[in-house]
């Protein structure tokens, strides 16, 4: 009787501590070997990579078994199974990821805390090549006849990426009080602005102008705004262009019409008045 009580108590427990919204929870349709990124991890792809499963697990509530902040727990500890379940299928959807020369190369790892560092500290390290290379793009994007959509949006995918190279550095004063972090953050944006509006096309230079006159020099997001509504009424004021041509071609095309008339008929109206 007693351990029927004590199985029944512990069966509770773990149902407690196994609710769907506990990192522990393990859907019915979960398995190891599941594959949730487009690409599998390659020595050229870290940063997407990174960036996609981190997505995933933060969907899934188990970014703490990657980054140690769900430690393992004691072995008599009731949670203790459900942690090494839960460690042993994240540890499967990483190396699942991976391409096969990673993936044996990482197999005695014990945790998923240890692939994931090991990961990192390999490939996750500042790479002044690609940093260099993205520079060098940025400086090279220009709009080219596309619109300010298509070219905002190649240079956004740029930005993005160095920043997953170079992030911006953060303040570790308590509370922030120097401001760098603020100061930091804005002369990113300005650096992004003037990269942005230096690959407009030639026909933008009357707003370029104009945006560049505004003090204090405005956001990112307003400057984008401003030259996007000017491509706007540009395309407006074309479309109108056509229909416009074709009346003043009707009239230029009457006007020579009733000059002929007179030039024919002044003559014969000059003749009969004489006789």
């Amino acid at each position: 009787m007693a351990g029927d009580d004590a199985t029944k108590t512990h069966n509770q427990n773990e149902k407690e501590i196994i609710d769907h919204n506990s990192p522990l929870y393990l859907h019915a349709s979960d398995y190891p070997k599941q594959m949730h990124v487009n690409e599998v991890l390659t020595d050229k792809n870290y940063n997407d990579w990174e960036q996609e499963m981190m997505n995933f697990l933060f969907a899934k509530n188990k970014t703490g078994f990657v980054d140690g902040s769900i430690k393992r727990p004691e072995t008599e500890s009731e949670k203790y199974l459900p942690w090494m379940r839960c460690d042993a299928m994240i540890k499967g959807w990483l190396t699942t990821a991976m391409e096969k020369e990673i993936r044996n190369s990482v197999k005695y790892a014990k945790t998923a805390t240890e692939i994931w560092q090991d990961l990192k500290e390999r490939f996750g390290k500042e790479s002044a090549p690609k940093a260099y290379e993205l520079k060098q793009a940025m400086n090279n994007t220009r709009q080219d006849d596309t619109t300010v959509s298509a070219y905002y949006t190649r240079l956004r995918v740029l930005w993005d990426e160095m920043e997953t190279i170079l992030p911006t550095p953060r303040c570790s004063c308590n509370g922030c009080s120097c401001g760098l972090a603020k100061k930091l953050t804005e002369l990113k944006e300005k650096e992004r602005t003037y990269e942005f509006l230096m690959g407009l096309d030639d026909q933008f230079s009357v707003i370029k102008t104009q945006i560049l006159a505004m003090k204090p020099t405005p956001k990112l997001s307003t400057v984008y705004y401003l030259v996007a509504e000017d491509e706007q009424q540009r395309m407006i004021t074309a479309s109108k262009k056509p229909a416009c041509e074709v009346a003043a071609f009707q009239a230029s095309l009457q006007g020579r019409k009733r000059h002929r008339f007179h030039r024919v008929l002044q003559p014969l109206w000059k003749e009969r008045a004489r006789s």
